[in-house]
């Protein structure tokens, strides 16, 4: 398959995801219900509007201060508020190339919610173009990037990593490697370097903003080679 192909498959199965949680923002996103409602009613969404029949990976729906919370840990279930914070990060499987997007929604007019809400995508370029003008930027470098760019946002990083692989399902994985397949401290490797099948490898990039004081943080990622 030529290299154009498969970026058109990406960038293909990325707008269909961008479809699916403009849906889930007007029928889904509310208070008053729990998170794994939302998760359930989004399933069920996904399903019956966009054929969504395979995530590769779990549905993750924070509120409140669970959004400070990165995506390995699975906080006790949570009832979202009125004038709450909440993020939605999903991997749905669209013909068998994976999307992997990720956005904050604020319920209600709280200034500093809204603030680090319209902060995401501003300090998601901001990574980007750094990532663009650099040919041989490695993972750590551009990890160590992420950190910087939520400081200069006026926010702290929330994770150990800010993107990974993507591709065809299931894209290319190493039992348990939290390092070369991760933007992340540690990733030395050239991201633009092959991948095992001689292809260019794709990456998603994720922001994950916090406010540890005010125990709320938002998230935002979407593919980062393919514009």
């Amino acid at each position: 398959m030529q290299e154009q192909e498969r970026a058109a498959y990406l960038r293909d199965a990325q707008s269909k995801a961008n479809a699916l949680f403009e849906d889930i923002s007007t029928r889904i996103v509310r208070s008053g219900i729990s998170e794994k409602q939302m998760s359930d009613e989004i399933k069920a969404l996904g399903l019956e509007r966009h054929g969504v029949r395979t995530d590769w990976h779990k549905r993750v729906v924070r509120s409140g201060p669970n959004t400070l919370l990165p995506y390995n840990e699975n906080p006790p279930d949570r009832t979202v508020e009125e004038d709450d914070i909440l993020f939605v990060d999903l991997g749905p499987v669209f013909a068998e190339w994976e999307a992997d997007f990720g956005r904050t929604f604020v319920i209600g007019d709280d200034p500093v919610k809204l603030q680090l809400r319209d902060a995401l995508e501003p300090t998601w370029h901001a990574v980007k173009s750094q990532f663009d003008a650099n040919p041989d930027i490695t993972g750590a470098e551009l990890y160590a990037i992420a950190c910087k760019e939520a400081k200069n946002a006026g926010w702290e990083f929330g994770g150990a990593h800010s993107g990974h692989l993507i591709g065809d399902f299931p894209h290319e994985r190493i039992p348990l490697d939290k390092i070369t397949l991760y933007i992340t401290e540690g990733n030395d490797a050239k991201m633009r370097q092959p991948g095992k099948d001689g292809n260019m490898r794709h990456w998603i990039l994720e922001m994950h903003l916090v406010d540890k004081e005010r125990q709320i943080g938002g998230f935002f990622e979407q593919l980062l080679t393919v514009d």
